[in-house]
């Protein structure tokens, strides 16, 4: 079972489970997102419910290993390599014509934001670990100074 945002706000101590319970009876009233009323009732960070939305997606999302991958040129010429690695992107193919586009789960909500302004057709994310992404890019989008290696040092450095 699919556990709702609210579950993994009060999950992850964003909310407790009585201020969760009052969005729910706020929400059956007023037909609102749960993560918008989150925010105005109890200030929750709009970072806090994205992040929250991730891991609920992340929970039912298909997992892939981009390696087991030969991305469509197709696919791969929808996004260019400095895109590819500032949004943690790497197109994978077309299929009932959606762009299927590997991403992170810590990328997800960014990679989301990207495609809607950035990619002329709907897209369907799939999710995969952080070290395959960035080996991926550094075969599929290869980027002048930007490896795999510089990108796992970048984020120990930052971490």
């Amino acid at each position: 079972m699919t556990l709702r945002l609210g579950d993994i706000l009060v999950e992850r101590g964003v909310l407790s489970e009585a201020q969760r319970e009052r969005i729910l009876e706020h929400q059956r009233i007023h037909a609102r997102p749960f993560g918008l009323l989150a925010e105005e009732m109890f200030g929750v960070s709009p970072q806090a419910v994205e992040l929250a939305w991730a891991s609920q997606f992340a929970r039912i999302a298909e997992w892939v290993d981009p390696a087991g991958f030969e991305p469509s040129r197709e696919a791969l010429n929808l996004v260019d390599a400095r895109q590819a690695w500032q949004f943690g992107v790497l197109p994978l193919r077309i299929e009932c014509e959606e762009l299927v586009i590997a991403t992170t789960e810590d990328r997800l909500a960014r990679a989301l934001r990207f495609s809607g302004w950035r990619i002329p057709m709907t897209c369907r994310f799939v999710l995969c670990e952080e070290e395959a992404l960035f080996d991926a890019l550094a075969v599929r989008k290869p980027m002048a100074g930007l490896t795999a290696d510089s990108m796992r040092a970048l984020k120990i450095s930052q971490g």
